[in-house]
């Protein structure tokens, strides 16, 4: 590190998380012979310390934020006139995702949070930078106030964490409360303080529907759709009451496990149409309508679609390079 002073302060913070451990370690060796019950000492300096780490990881997760809003104004200052605004920004992106070593994808939303809280959410921010509020906190107030105007976003912060704002939350601080608890809480003030009608927001959100794959380990993968509400609560209460119709002594599979092959079956079985947007013989419609077929729950197996590359070089054979 070129500044002294940055280097020692990140020196202090090792030695400091150093004497935490150690404290850790001591106590759970030989500090145990200490007066008093040992067990008790032991847990009250462990939950002493992850107290102080939450709140630690707050404040440095709003250095973080802030820092990077200063890195990109001043690269976005520093370029020359001609410089196109996309690539500067791709640029600041991918420096942001060296620096903390997460992918652009992740940069791309902490830049975006990060200008979020310091443009048009200073509350957010000064009680991130105090601890008492965590980025997850955060995350969440930008999410809700994205849509917002600048006065609602204000208004919104306002009201869970300035304590003398009129009609300020009552009960559980915001920063005291669990994450997906404030989220609910903050999307409910959100939707009745809204200047649009639900009306002219749900058409603005039903162009944004879609649907995504994310491949996991072990050969498993995450498939997800962002749908109109009432859609995604009929589908869901669809194949919960298919799966349920499934349950019984001889069953071994789980009401979680029945929910998922039913959705799959539904797809897999009643999904299939050729290219003039007939129903293809792989459909397999009860007399419902529904997408069961004779045999609920059995999800067939896929259409597979074998895609082979072979490098360039083995094809000349001048590597022995396996084909993926």
């Amino acid at each position: 590190m070129s500044n002294p002073a940055v280097a020692k302060a990140y020196a202090d913070i090792a030695a400091a998380v150093a004497v935490l451990t150690g404290v850790v370690n001591e106590s759970g060796s030989d500090g145990l012979s200490a007066e008093g019950d040992p067990l008790r000492v032991l847990s009250e300096d462990c939950l002493d310390i992850l107290t102080g780490a939450a709140a630690a990881d707050a404040q440095m997760a709003g250095l973080k934020a802030l820092t990077a809003v200063t890195y990109a104004d001043t690269a976005q200052a520093a370029a020359p006139p001609e410089a196109s605004v996309q690539a500067q920004e791709m640029a600041v992106t991918a420096e942001v995702a060296c620096a903390l070593t997460i992918g652009d994808r992740a940069a791309g939303s902490f830049l975006a949070v990060s200008h979020a809280l310091t443009n048009t959410l200073p509350l957010t921010l000064a009680a991130l930078q105090s601890g008492t509020l965590s980025w997850q906190h955060a995350r969440v107030m930008a999410d809700e106030a994205a849509t917002l105007d600048r006065a609602g976003a204000a208004a919104l912060e306002a009201h869970f964490l300035d304590p003398d704002a009129p009609g300020s939350a009552s009960g559980c601080p915001a920063g005291e409360m669990p994450a997906s608890r404030f989220r609910h809480r903050a999307r409910t003030w959100r939707e009745r303080h809204h200047a649009e009608s639900i009306e002219k927001r749900h058409a603005k959100g039903v162009l944004d529907r879609r649907v995504e794959y994310v491949p996991d380990q072990d050969g498993m993968a995450w498939l997800t759709a962002y749908l109109p509400g009432d859609q995604a609560a009929a589908i869901w209460n669809r194949t919960t009451a298919v799966a349920r119709g499934l349950q019984g002594p001889d069953e071994p599979r789980t009401l979680t496990q029945l929910r998922a092959d039913v959705f799959a079956a539904a797809l897999l079985r009643g999904g299939d149409q050729d290219s003039s947007g007939n129903q293809g013989s792989g459909g397999n419609q009860g007399s419902g309508g529904s997408a069961e077929g004779s045999n609920p729950g059995q999800v067939p197996p896929p259409r597979a679609g074998v895609l082979v590359t072979v490098p360039v070089f083995s094809l000349l054979g001048a590597t022995e390079e396996p084909a993926m």
